[in-house]
Order: C-alpha cells, then sequence, then structure tokens
C-alpha cells in the first residue's frame, strides 16, 4: 500500500555522526538530496516481515513505514513522500528475495530500508542471513536504488529459539552495512540501550514477546531518519489515528445487523447509544465476562475474538482490574487489546475506553499505565472530558454523535 505523507513540523537536532549508526555507513546521499531540493516524489520501500507490515500489534492501521514519513517530513520539510509497505508476516530473508521484483522493485523505488531477521534467526545461521542481506543490497542497487539497513528490535526472552541467536543476526546486519557502505539503522542497540536505562519504557515499546506496540514504531522511525539524515527528531507528539467507527456506520446505514462485543457496562450502553442515533438497529452483543476483576481471565476470553468476526469490539477493562506486577499487566493488557483487533489490516471498529469513563477520574492505580498502553496501539480511545460530570451514557452519545457527523464509511 502506497502512504502519501504531509510535512508536519516540530523540534529536529543535527548531531555528528548517528549514534545509532556508523561512521562507516554514510547517509544515502541521492535521496538525501532529493528529499532536501523536494523537487520530486521520493519513493522509499519499507521491506520486511510482520514487524514491518501492518498488522494488529500496532492497530491495524500503520507502521513505522508512516512513521518514518512522518520523521522524514520533519526533517525535510519541502520532502515530497511516497511511502510503500512491503512487510509480510512470517518473512524470512529467503522469502523477501522471493518476491523482492514484484513487493519492491516493480515499485521503482529510490530508497530500499530492509529490516528482517526475526525469522531468520530461528535458523542459527547467520552467515546465510548475511549472505541473503547482501542479495537484497545488490538487487537494489542494480535498479538504482540506495538501500538501508536495520537490524530488528530486542524481545522477550521467553522466545528462546530467536532470543539465543538474535543478537548474533543484529551483528550480521551490521557486518553487511559496514562490509558494503550501506547506512546502517541499529534498532536493536536502542531498544537494549532503553531495557538496560528504563525496562518500564522497553516494555512499553512492546506489543507482546517479539512484535513492538506503536510505541516501539516510533523508536524505529526516530532511528532510522537519524542514520538517513544525521538529525535526531522525536515522535512522542504524533497522537493516535482517531478511533474508528466506519464499520459499524456502514452496517448501520445498510441495514444490515450489527455484531458488538462489549465489557459491561458496554454490553448496554454501547447498543443503547447507537439506537438513539439508528432506532432501526438490530445490534446483537456478546458480553465479554470482566468478573473477577483480574486481567488473566479477560485475556484467556479475548482469545476467541477474532473467530467470532464481530463488526465493533468495545474495551472497557473496569478500574478494579489488576495483574500480579506492572509487568504482567502490561503484557495482559496489550494482549486483551491485540486479540481485539483483527490479524491484519483493520476489518472491524475496535473501541478502548478509560475506565474514568464509569468510574470517575482515578489518576491512581493502574489507569495512567492502561492509558500508555492504549495510546501504543494506534486506535484511539474514549475519556471522560476533563470536568464533565455527566453520566456515562450522556458522554458516550455525544462522542457517537460527533463519530456520525465525520464518519468515513468504507467502500463495500
Amino acid at each position: 500500500m502506497r502512504l502519501h505523507v504531509l510535512a508536519a513540523t516540530t523540534l529536529v537536532t543535527a548531531v555528528g555522526t548517528a549514534h545509532t549508526g556508523s561512521a562507516d555507513s554514510p547517509a544515502p546521499p541521492r535521496v538525501t538530496a532529493m528529499l532536501e531540493s523536494g523537487q520530486e516524489t521520493v519513493r522509499i520501500v519499507c521491506f520486511g516481515d510482520s514487524i514491518t507490515g501492518v498488522y494488529y500489534h500496532t492497530g491495524g492501521r500503520r507502521a513505522w513505514c508512516d512513521m518514518l514519513g512522518i520523521a522524514l517530513a520533519r526533517i525535510y520539510p519541502n520532502a515530497k513522500l511516497e511511502m510503500i509497505n512491503a512487510g509480510i508476516s512470517g518473512n524470512t530473508t529467503a522469502a523477501g528475495l522471493a518476491r523482492m521484483e514484484k513487493d519492491v522493485l516493480a515499485h521503482k523505488p529510490h530508497l530500499v530500508i530492509a529490516m528482517f531477521g526475526m525469522n531468520d534467526c530461528p535458523s542459527g545461521k547467520p552467515g546465510v542471513f548475511g549472505d541473503n542481506l547482501k542479495t537484497i543490497v545488490h538487487r537494489s542497487r542494480a535498479v538504482g536504488a540506495e538501500v538501508v539497513l536495520c537490524t530488528p528490535n530486542s524481545i522477550y526472552p521467553e522466545d528462546q529459539g530467536r532470543d539465543k541467536h538474535l543478537a548474533d543476526f543484529a551483528e550480521a546486519v551490521r557486518k553487511v552495512a559496514a562490509e558494503m557502505s550501506v547506512p546502517l539503522a541499529d534498532c536493536y542497540k536502542a531498544y537494549e540501550d532503553l531495557h538496560a536505562a528504563n525496562p518500564l519504557e522497553w516494555k512499553l515499546l512492546m506489543s507482546e514477546t517479539i512484535h513492538p506496540g506503536m510505541n516501539g514504531h516510533k523508536l524505529f522511525a526516530e532511528v532510522i531518519a537519524e542514520a538517513m539524515s544525521g538529525k535526531r527528531v522525536k515522535l512522542d507528539d504524533v497522537g493516535p489515528l482517531p478511533t474508528s467507527l466506519a464499520f459499524t456506520y456502514a452496517r448501520l446505514q445498510a441495514g444490515k445487523p450489527l455484531s458488538v462485543i462489549a465489557m459491561p457496562p458496554y454490553d448496554r450502553l454501547m447498543p443503547d447509544a447507537l439506537r438513539k442515533i439508528r432506532p432501526d438497529a438490530v445490534i446483537n452483543v456478546t458480553v465479554w465476562p470482566t468478573a473477577p476483576a483480574a486481567l488473566g481471565p479477560m485475556e484467556k476470553w479475548s482469545a476467541g475474538i477474532r473467530a467470532k468476526k464481530p463488526d465493533l469490539v468495545v474495551v472497557g477493562v473496569p478500574a478494579a482490574a489488576d495483574a500480579p506486577s506492572e509487568e504482567q499487566f502490561i503484557r495482559s493488557y496489550n494482549w486483551i487489546l491485540d486479540y481485539a483487533l483483527a490479524f491484519g489490516r483493520q476489518e472491524w471498529d475496535t473501541i478502548a475506553i478509560l475506565p474514568s469513563m464509569t468510574d470517575g477520574a482515578n489518576t491512581s492505580g493502574r489507569e495512567p499505565l492502561a492509558r500508555r498502553v492504549i495510546l501504543s496501539k494506534d486506535i484511539g480511545f474514549i475519556e471522560r472530558p476533563d470536568g464533565d460530570t455527566s453520566p456515562a451514557a450522556d458522554v458516550l452519545y455525544r462522542w457517537f454523535q460527533e463519530q456520525y457527523k465525520t464518519c468515513s464509511i468504507p467502500a463495500e
């Protein structure tokens, strides 16, 4: 899919040698000149596996390819960018090479950014992996494209088949980049540096054991943009996309029954709000149980959501819900949101609602942490406006009205 990115502004800091790259891996000169001049559109293909592609772990609508487009637009405000995501789940470098002509070279890219390794590393053969990376570089250069190589992110150690080899595969990327004078975006180092400095922040990069959420994808984009430009840009201010109800309203407008999965009390409040907008709506609700007030059972129940193929999923974890540790809270909350989303690109609407909607202001306990986890899914969320003491049903109805006015209905 092609993504056209508009320019934005923020603080951009010039540095010397990028701390995530190498003095022997200069920025891609032709692409850099094109970005600076803004005279023609720069086509950038982001090539990799599920960590590059658009999947549930970032909310099913954007990934680091999109974040990199935003970062580059901030560094090069005159640039015209066409960001093309060529990430496919499960791919090794061998699988990537088999589809490279169709998915990468056919776009006539000016720049190919390759991030592989997560599915190669269980083989324990970094030499074969390195040779495949060299072929990717050669084939890209043969059509006139410059290349940036990326190391993958670090992961939770319980995935032993990957974790015991991943550092060696990151080193293989570094060696290929140095040997072939290719710019290196050392994402693995950036993740590990953060892990050493602040383990909680590292956990908030991750969606689950191996895949980062949108927080992690922003870090990818910052590291890659710096490797390309020698300038650091922060993307902390890039908020989630607006909460989408496109699939919900499309079915309502077509007079089709709506299948809703919702945690209490939204199993009642959500249909009531929708029927105020569409009194004739046929809404079938499946209750997502939240008792006992622990995230573990909610996570276990959520594993069956995708098989149900809903139209709308409402995640409203109550304030009392907890987990044995902060880490387990983050991981379970992430899986609850992960399973509320389709595996790949968005196939239904998913709404997250903070406990403050029904439980009042809740700045103690886990709500601030829950908010940060939700933000990393890039799906948007509903929270009670400051100072609004209206009943939750009224707040929800007003929110639905605003959504309905601006909703873009997907084509059937």
